[in-house]
Parts: C-alpha cells; structure tokens; sequence
C-alpha cells in the first residue's frame, strides 16, 4: 500500500504548483493578488476531489463520492466568495505588502512564493485523498460526525464572512472594528471555521489497520499554524492595528483570538 499513496503524494503536488503557476500568470497579469486566494481554494478542491475519486471508475465506492463532494462544496464556497471580493478590484494587503518590500525582484519572489504555497498545502488534498480510501465498508458513526463537522464549518465560515461583509457595507461601521454575530466571540471566526473543516477529514481517515491514516492529522495542524501563526492572523492584525489602533487594541483585548468564546467582561 505504500506505492499508491507516494504516488498520491507526488501528483497532488505536481498539480499544486501547476495550478498556483497559473495563479502567479493571473496575479502578475491583472494586477491584483486577490485572485490568488481564489485560485488556491479552488485548486485544492479540485485536486482534493480527484485525488479522492482516483483511480477514476464508473462504480467508485460511496465514501469516494461523498468525500469528494465535500471538498468540492468547501472550494466552490470559499473560492467564490474570494473572486467575487477580487473581481470588485479589492485586492489583498497581505500580498500588496509583500511586492511592496520585495520591490523590483516582487514577481519572482512572488513566484517562489506561491510555489512554497502549493507545497505546504500538499498534506490538505492527501488527507482527503486518505478519507476516501480508509478501509471501512460503508459509513460508520465517526464518518457521519466527520461530515457534521464539515457542514457547520462551510455554513459557519459563510455566515462569518457575510456578517463581516455587511458591518464593511454599513455607512455607521465606518473606522470601527467589526465586533458583531460571530466576531464578537473570535476575532477570526472565518479562520476558526476553516481549520475547523479540516478536522474532518482525519476523523473519516482513521481506522483499525489503517497507518496511513494517521498522517491525515497533518492536514489540520498546517492549516492551523498557517492561519495562526504565518499568513493569517499575524499580517492581517497588523493591518488593523495600523488602520484602526487603539479601537483594535481594546477588541483585542476583550476577544479571543482563534477560537470563539465569551467576550471578557468589563473591557472596552
């Protein structure tokens, strides 16, 4: 069994950096690094998908099926609410600042980056490519829960990003920090809920016998340490600091981070 899943390993990232190649074109192109997010969503859906219905045959077993559908589902969602914010001409900080500091070298750093990109994401489509083959007939009570936790993640990140698109469309938001719905309990919720979908996939990959399994487990621990710790969190707080200060440093004060709780009471 260890020939199929290197070989998984190796065309889920052969098609990675093809696909953030062609995001780097359409960036360097266009002008706006918005798109890039768009593109890596829906490329690590679309390669998540065929690595799970692979080898591709007319009678693919039902977990194949449904694991595919769902990466699709998380794709479709999250890339289209980013193109549609970049088809506007609203383009990223957290790129923009980048160029800005690589200066005339940006578009082949820029490159490098989204090539660096494409690799780190590799363990994402490969646990789901390990869900849709873990060795269990039929769907057992941890795949039903494996598919709960999926679900409430794409409807809470779309319910966050929505919440956070009105507060910015509100002429009285206007130089305020969003603290509203599920932004009153994370100041991320929309990153909470990314993660949280990814936790699904080892929860449908584990089984007795199953060793591969287990390197599902990395698919949720880089998806939190990129958006708590590298690109998420980190350049985009600065950002708000920058634009908002003071304002920003009490919400912080008073809210969680990453993961939704209480706000403090008795804090500005």
């Amino acid at each position: 069994m260890i020939l199929p899943h290197v070989q998984a390993i190796g065309c889920i990232a052969l098609a990675l950096c093809s696909l953030m190649s062609l995001a780097w074109v359409v960036q360097q192109r266009t002008g706006n690094s918005g798109w890039v997010d768009a593109i890596w969503s829906y490329a690590t859906g679309l390669v998540g998908a065929a690595a799970a219905l692979w080898p591709f045959e007319d009678d693919a077993p039902a977990r194949r099926v449904l694991v595919a559908a769902l990466v699709l589902l998380w794709s479709v969602r999250l890339g289209t609410h980013i193109a549609r914010r970049s088809a506007g001409g609203i383009d990223d900080p957290r790129y923009t600042k980048y160029a800005r500091e690589w200066g005339a070298d940006a578009p082949r750093r820029m490159f490098l980056f989204l090539q660096s990109q494409a690799l780190v994401s590799v363990p994402l489509p490969f646990a789901v490519f390990l869900a849709a083959h873990a060795p269990a007939s039929g769907l057992r009570l941890q795949d039903m829960f494996g598919i709960a936790i999926i679900l409430i993640a794409v409807v809470g990140e779309a319910l966050a990003d929505r919440q956070l698109r009105r507060f910015k469309l509100s002429p009285a938001s206007a130089g305020r920090v969003c603290d509203v719905g599920l932004w009153r309990w994370s100041r991320h919720p929309n990153y909470f809920f990314e993660w949280l979908g990814w936790v699904a996939y080892p929860l449908i990959a584990l089984s007795p016998g199953y060793g591969w399994g287990w390197a599902s487990l990395a698919a949720p621990a880089i998806m939190y340490w990129i958006l708590v710790h590298v690109t998420g969190i980190p350049p985009l707080e600065e950002q708000m600091l920058r634009s908002r200060g003071d304002r920003y440093r009490q919400y912080q004060a008073r809210t969680s981070a990453f993961f939704p709780w209480p706000p403090q009471q008795g804090v500005l």
